[in-house]
């Protein structure tokens, strides 16, 4: 009975008068709605008509099939077929090919480390706060301050270093050669560093990022790519729970980076909560410069819901589908004659537009909440999953919306072998960030500490603060050498394809630390 009555409390069914996460989930939705629904419709570029939403999609779905259907007859899906495995239709998609190996690229890194030599991970993170001034986003709790902005500058490095390494605060006072003690720097740990400020700090130093970029080089940024990592963590930790994946206890830090290898958002989460709320709360709070349009993400982080959100909140949701193979499509009407080449793969049943249509309403109520967040992003979709007992209307109709925008996304990703490979490389990215998470953050053998979610938190977003900030030094420094017009001229396609920012060959992250505040990198440097 208590089992029953918890899982039906997570999935919202019931509700605690009175509670805060546990609320009336019909609180979640924003109240003034019904007085401002052009305004909402207007926010999400949907149009205030369902008849009109359902026929733009209903098209979209149409041209989906038939653009699927002609590159099957042409031969230029790039080997994808349907055929018969075990008895059932089974949609065949050949491995992708290994592009060129770039060759000139490996050249490119060792001369960074030929102009500039071994760089301080410490002096990367001075140089980062010296540019884009990040320092200035961390305000004191305290009700006035005492320490002049040099000082505190001064022991906010040291702080934010030992927390992005790992280290720890006593390691650093006892190891560093700074002349700063223990004391100091706890006391500017508790008054100085809070979730919050270090959030805009890594907002700061991502929008300078993207200001320095050049995007002959880099690109717009316009796509991210979504995963989770495991981090193992103290038992004591409430959130620390086991992962049957990743086969051991922790909590899971969801990325959202960019293809320039420029990671725009980070969130602690627990084992076992939902990837598609953390990967939706990324679209939307990331609060940087970039326009974010698309999302590549694995087979975790896309579902029928998922889809259906994203697509009502504006974004395209890329994923590489585990069980792309057993697909089943949906069709727009009972007529399926336009599309022979699909009937194996083709649902009996049409999409139920009329249910879409009749909900309509409530699910841009729902996409509102999530925007303006009124209520978080996790507790919204736990009310869209699945339950024992009869699914909520709103949560049927989401479910169809989503079979038909993931057929629509289904006809691309098999017609289009550049889009397979754009979103396989745009997974890389989320591997490449998360290689160089063991590189920084090193101390206590990667383990996070703290009995509390503030203070895995802060953990977390220090190393992103951290790896930003190598990344943002790099940018600088591959662009000066690239400024060369010898250099910028070897660099062939593959290269260009391969070129990255987040190395750290020419990194010491370790040592007895020296912070010189009178000392900067000539970034220019010939």
């Amino acid at each position: 009975m208590l089992i029953a009555l918890r899982d039906a409390l997570r999935r919202r069914e019931v509700y605690v008068q009175g509670a805060g996460r546990w609320k009336n989930p019909d609180e979640d939705l924003p109240g003034d709605f019904e007085d401002n629904r052009d305004v909402h419709y207007a926010a999400l570029a949907k149009p205030l008509d369902a008849t009109e939403f359902v026929a733009g999609l209903r098209k979209r779905l149409d041209d989906g099939l038939t653009r699927l259907d002609t590159a099957l007859a042409r031969g230029t899906s790039g080997g994808v077929r349907i055929i018969t495995r075990q008895g059932s239709p089974w949609v065949s998609v050949p491995k992708l090919e290994k592009l060129p190996e770039p060759r000139n690229l490996g050249a490119l890194k060792p001369e960074v480390e030929r102009r500039w030599g071994t760089i301080d991970l410490l002096d990367i993170l001075k140089d980062t706060a010296f540019i884009t001034g990040f320092t200035d986003s961390f305000a004191s709790v305290a009700s006035r301050e005492v320490l002049d902005r040099a000082t505190l500058n001064r022991r906010l490095l040291l702080v934010l270093f030992a927390l992005g390494t790992n280290m720890g605060i006593r390691q650093m006072a006892v190891t560093g050669e700074h002349g700063i003690g223990e004391a100091e720097l706890r006391h500017v740990r508790a008054t100085y560093v809070t979730r919050e400020n270090l959030r805009a700090a890594v907002t700061t130093v991502v929008n300078a990022t993207l200001e320095a970029r050049d995007p002959e080089w880099w690109g717009e940024a316009t796509s991210t790519a979504s995963d989770s990592k495991r981090f193992a963590s103290w038992d004591s930790n409430l959130m620390t729970e086991f992962h049957a994946r990743y086969g051991g206890y922790g909590v899971m830090i969801y990325w959202h980076v960019e293809r320039g290898r420029l990671c725009v958002y980070s969130q602690l989460k627990s084992c076992s909560s939902s990837e598609v709320a953390a990967m939706i709360e990324g679209l939307l709070r990331h609060g940087t410069d970039a326009g974010i349009e698309a999302n590549y993400t694995d087979t975790h982080g896309a579902s029928l819901v998922g889809f259906a959100f994203t697509e009502l909140l504006g974004f395209k949701l890329l994923p590489r589908l585990k069980n792309i193979g057993a697909i089943q499509l949906y069709a727009p009407g009972a007529t399926q004659a336009a599309w022979p080449r699909l009937e194996k793969i083709l649902k009996k049943r049409p999409i139920d537009w009329e249910l879409i249509a009749r909900n309509y309403d409530q699910m841009v109520k729902y996409a509102t909440a999530l925007r303006l967040r009124t209520a978080e992003t996790d507790q919204v979709l736990r009310r869209f999953t699945k339950g024992g007992g009869p699914k909520h209307p709103v949560y049927l109709a989401l479910e169809e919306l989503g079979r038909a925008v993931r057929t629509i996304f289904a006809c691309d990703y098999l017609a289009d072998l550049q889009l397979r490979r754009e979103i396989h490389t745009g997974l890389q990215v989320v591997e490449n960030w998360n290689s160089a998470n063991d590189k920084i953050y090193y101390g206590r053998e990667g383990v996070i500490t703290g009995d509390d979610r503030e203070h895995a938190e802060v953990s977390v977003l220090a190393l992103h603060l951290l790896q930003s900030s190598l990344v943002f030094i790099n940018t600088q420094l591959l662009q000066a050498v690239l400024r060369d017009p010898a250099w910028a001229g070897k660099l062939t396609e593959e290269d260009r394809r391969g070129l990255s920012p987040l190395f750290w060959s020419h990194v010491n992250p370790y040592g007895r630390f020296r912070l010189d505040m009178d000392t900067r990198l000539d970034l220019t440097a010939a």
